[in-house]
């Protein structure tokens, strides 16, 4: 992946950047030391690493809007950070670039449970919002597999979903409000504890936009009752396209599972081996959850056992008891550091409708014939949105090679109706894969939108729009 050569007239003037930011923020808020900034040289996309120029580390909106102000004034390229566990490269820095990352603003401001909101900094992290209203009988609904350790910041950036969207959506479907701080320092609030606000959705704007238009640094979100009660469902299948074809139909009947997860042999055996799951040893598993009243469960229940065994499948068992449904989605949250224990892996986010699931994941075979490189496939099916691990060698020189298939995978998934991200957003990952989507007219549009919120484009150079265009879209700006 090409980044910008970093601009020598920032990096010139490295110690004086520091000093101003060390003027508008705590001495302990801002990191110039090389050694310790590699911490932040990369997020969860590891292939890729650059040491940022600085980072900064506020505490308040007011401390954010204090250190964009200065990078502002000098010129400065600006990466906002969550937790850094993006899997897209969507917080990886440039050279010349200052990390402001939100890790300290974990606060929670405001609960409402009358109206079913809580306000809370974006630096906290996703299990923790559900953690701060539990006891009270609410979580909050987004829950991705890095929700242990994902900022709700991060989230809204790349609209964030996990296991249970398919019933309750994702990020955008669960934010109400935000305050965010443009490049210049401005502090804007959009939205607030309403379902809809009025005017222009620049809500739905914001959320997706992968730093590419403020650093948001408080979230209302919406907070929901807990279910009476919830059961999984294993279902084993013969092969992975039986499997799809019993996710299509499940959608067909009208039923809505709050989840439905999809695993193939290679994930279920490494997720088997890291949490003891009590997967079964077939081809493909399906997990498929509901909830609601105990009739609620039997009655869907006995629809999706009715649907399954039409396809033939090797093992139908549903979790008796709640520690046994609380295994079965350790090792589906598992899976991701599972397949990390047995190879290098480059993780995919295609998203493609339901019905196609079948074709697109026969393609998928195809594509790791045709490569030779291992393909384990764990994705949240209900919704089409796919997941396919890409296992290669590092340090055998085979991530070309990779990324070349993951970009065929992709053009595979836009071909089939679908689009390139469902939930980890572009980053560098998808950037020049985004032509496969869009006409040059919609990039323009997008483009378009961004010069309104950061007409000098400084705001997380390098990503989501093909380099080139983003590139003369900021000299064009100086």
């Amino acid at each position: 992946m090409d980044m910008p050569r970093p601009d020598a007239r920032v990096l010139d003037r490295r110690a004086e950047i520091v000093a101003r930011l060390t003027e508008v923020l705590p001495a302990d808020a801002v990191i110039s030391d090389p050694a310790e900034t590699r911490a932040y040289e990369c997020d969860a996309l590891t292939a890729y690493r650059c040491a940022p120029l600085a980072v900064v580390l506020p505490a308040s909106t007011e401390e954010v809007s204090a250190a964009l102000r200065v990078c502002h004034e000098m010129g400065v390229p600006v990466v906002p950070r969550g937790a850094g566990t993006s899997l897209a490269g969507g917080a990886l820095p440039t050279e010349d670039s200052v990390i402001l990352g939100v890790a300290r603003m974990t606060e929670v401001l405001e609960t409402d449970y009358a109206d079913r909101i809580i306000r809370v900094q974006t630096g906290r992290t996703n299990l923790s919002v559900t953690g701060a209203v539990e006891e009270e009988g609410f979580f909050y609904a987004p829950d991705p597999s890095s929700q242990l350790a994902c900022a709700i910041a991060g989230n809204i950036a790349m609209n964030s979903g996990g296991a249970h969207c398919l019933k309750y959506g994702v990020t955008t479907n669960n934010l109400l409000g935000v305050r965010m701080v443009l490049m210049d320092g401005t502090v804007v609030d959009l939205g607030g504890a309403h379902l809809d606000a009025e005017g222009l959705d620049l809500l739905g704007l914001v959320c997706g936009s992968e730093g590419q238009l403020g650093v948001v640094t408080e979230a209302t979100l919406r907070i929901l009752r807990k279910p009476e009660g919830a059961t999984p469902v294993l279902i084993g299948f013969s092969s992975n396209e039986v499997a799809g074809a019993c996710v299509s139909d499940i959608i067909k009947a009208g039923v809505l599972p709050v989840a439905i997860e999809f695993m193939d042999r290679p994930c279920i055996r490494a997720c088997e081996a890291f949490a003891g799951a009590g997967y079964p040893d077939c081809e493909a598993l399906l997990i498929v959850e509901v909830e609601g009243s105990p009739q609620e469960i039997a009655e869907q229940l006995a629809l999706i056992t009715e649907i399954a065994r039409r396809h033939d499948p090797v093992e139908l068992r549903e979790a008796a008891n709640a520690e046994e449904a609380a295994r079965i989605w350790l090792g589906r949250k598992s899976a991701f550091g599972a397949m990390g224990q047995i190879n290098d892996y480059i993780c995919l986010d295609g998203t493609i409708p339901v019905s196609k699931l079948p074709e697109v994941l026969a393609g998928i075979r195809s594509l790791s014939e045709k490569y030779g490189l291992e393909v384990a496939n764990v994705f949240h099916a209900g919704d089409g949105n796919m997941h396919p691990l890409i296992l290669f060698d590092a340090n055998g020189g085979e991530l070309e090679k990779a990324e070349a298939m993951g970009a065929d995978i992709l053009t595979l998934c836009v071909e089939a109706g679908g689009c390139l991200t469902g939930e980890h957003g572009v980053g560098i990952e998808k950037r020049d894969l985004m032509a496969v989507q869009y006409a040059p007219a919609d990039l323009e549009a997008q483009m378009r939108v961004k010069d309104v919120f950061d007409p000098g484009w400084l705001l997380n150079p390098a990503k989501v729009f093909p380099l080139a265009a983003s590139a003369a879209r900021r000299t064009a700006a100086e």
